[in-house]
């Protein structure tokens, strides 16, 4: 039977206090301490340490990429006040308006969109028989054009963001592309490099809802100190 301690852990934190925002400053300099010699400008090491920070995975950053206009298309999106879609609604809920507003007070959580659970949208994929984030981002169409999206779960939606860009000249201001998984994956990824729409893409078949949020969270603070 195994020996319950005789003294719980929570009992050294009480007696040596560290606050949330302590323990997170904390964090980056274990990163910053224990992160290889990685060629990154500051703004990119910003966001990559973000991520590792999210994952306690070093590999965010070999894996990460950014398009040279991924920042400064990024903050003009943003400080216009850019609609902002999602293909999760985990995305939706962990994006903090708070954060957004360090950018442009006006924005609500009302400007971030997602539309997987519509009923609208779970009727068309029932019927074509296909997943329901394409349609998803078929519904969201019109908002897409300069505006800021997210993907964190489902591939297919990137392939849609794809080719709505190729085929009918529709240009978000920047595609944060992260889907996780094993089926079109790599493929919607290599080809959201070949558009030339500005991006953060994470490599290879990692990925995640919490990535992308944490990726737009560090642009954000990025963009919210520039003049």
């Amino acid at each position: 039977m195994t020996r319950l301690p005789d003294r719980p852990l929570i009992y050294d934190l009480y007696e040596n206090p560290l606050s949330g925002p302590e323990i997170e400053a904390r964090s980056f300099a274990a990163i910053d301490a224990e992160a290889p010699n990685y060629r990154r400008s500051a703004q990119e090491w910003e966001v990559v340490r973000r991520l590792i920070h999210t994952t306690a995975d070093f590999a965010m950053a070999e894996l990460t990429r950014f398009s040279e206009d991924a920042f400064t298309a990024c903050t003009a999106a943003l400080r216009a006040g850019a609609g902002i879609y999602v293909d999760s609604n985990m995305i939706r809920s962990g994006l903090s308006p708070a954060r957004l507003q360090q950018v442009n007070p006006a924005y609500s959580r009302e400007d971030i969109r997602c539309h997987v659970a519509d009923e609208d949208v779970a009727a068309r994929a029932a019927e074509a028989g296909l997943p329901r984030s394409l349609f998803a981002v078929q519904k969201a169409r019109e908002m897409l054009h300069g505006g800021i999206v997210l993907i964190g779960n489902a591939p297919v939606a990137l392939l849609e963001i794809n080719r709505l860009a190729i085929e009918e000249g529709i240009r978000p201001a920047l595609v944060i592309g992260m889907p996780v998984g094993f089926i079109h994956v790599l493929e919607s990824k290599e080809e959201l490099l070949r558009t030339g729409l500005p991006h953060v893409v994470l490599g290879g078949r990692r990925g995640g809802s919490p990535l992308a949020v944490a990726c737009l969270h560090a642009m954000c603070s990025i963009a919210g100190r520039q003049e």
